[in-house]
């Protein structure tokens, strides 16, 4: 049985990472693939309580303990069921990975990128660190991003990172573009319909 396939879609809240990740999900279905979504930190039942705590904004806390609940989150998602999907020739498709941690840890929270990567080895391993394919989706205006959270409704109540003031959330966006540019990732503009970002996905995917 060949070894399946790790794909990671990354970027900003409000990029549309998740109805993505789906998209690519059914295609891959459609072919016979046996295919595993996660939407970090939520994908198994300890990780979606974890994530209850990280989106609490009302729970004041360090980048550094933001760091271990991720980093929980991942290990539990990776040893149950991502690891075991991909050994058994299937696929994970992930919106988001530790690279998120990089961005609003690092970048945005001032903590040390080599502290957030050797955690993060340490939770996981190198399998999870190497996707087979990251996308970073880029949406160049903050009044469109905002629209999109907030048809969602989650601008009623904001989260942890989204209650975050402007300043953050453009190191933020900084950040995946930096690091888009250091890893030589693809980069995709979330600015248009998701039929149009499906498709450069798909043709990413299969390069």
């Amino acid at each position: 049985m060949s070894e399946g396939r790790y794909v990671v879609i990354e970027g900003t809240d409000g990029t549309g990472k998740s109805t993505q990740v789906e998209r690519l999900a059914q295609r891959l279905e459609g072919l016979g693939h046996e295919v595993v979504q996660f939407h970090e930190p939520d994908g198994t039942e300890i990780s979606a309580e974890i994530r209850t705590i990280i989106k609490n904004g009302d729970l004041a806390r360090t980048a550094f303990t933001n760091l271990l609940l991720f980093s929980a989150a991942r290990r539990e998602n990776w040893l149950q069921t991502g690891l075991p999907t991909l050994e058994r020739g299937g696929w994970v498709v992930s919106a988001r990975d530790y690279t998120s941690t990089l961005a609003y840890q690092g970048y945005g929270e001032g903590l040390d990128l080599r502290v957030i990567s050797r955690i993060t080895a340490l939770s996981t391993d190198e399998r999870y660190m190497s996707p087979d394919k990251m996308i970073i989706l880029d949406l160049d205006d903050e009044v469109e991003r905002k629209r999109r959270i907030e048809s969602r409704g989650e601008l009623e109540n904001p989260d942890t990172f989204e209650s975050k003031d402007a300043e953050f959330q453009l190191r933020v966006q900084e950040a995946y573009r930096d690091i888009a540019r250091k890893r030589g990732l693809a980069v995709v503009s979330a600015s248009r319909t998701a039929e149009l970002v499906e498709a450069d996905i798909w043709r990413i995917v299969n390069s």
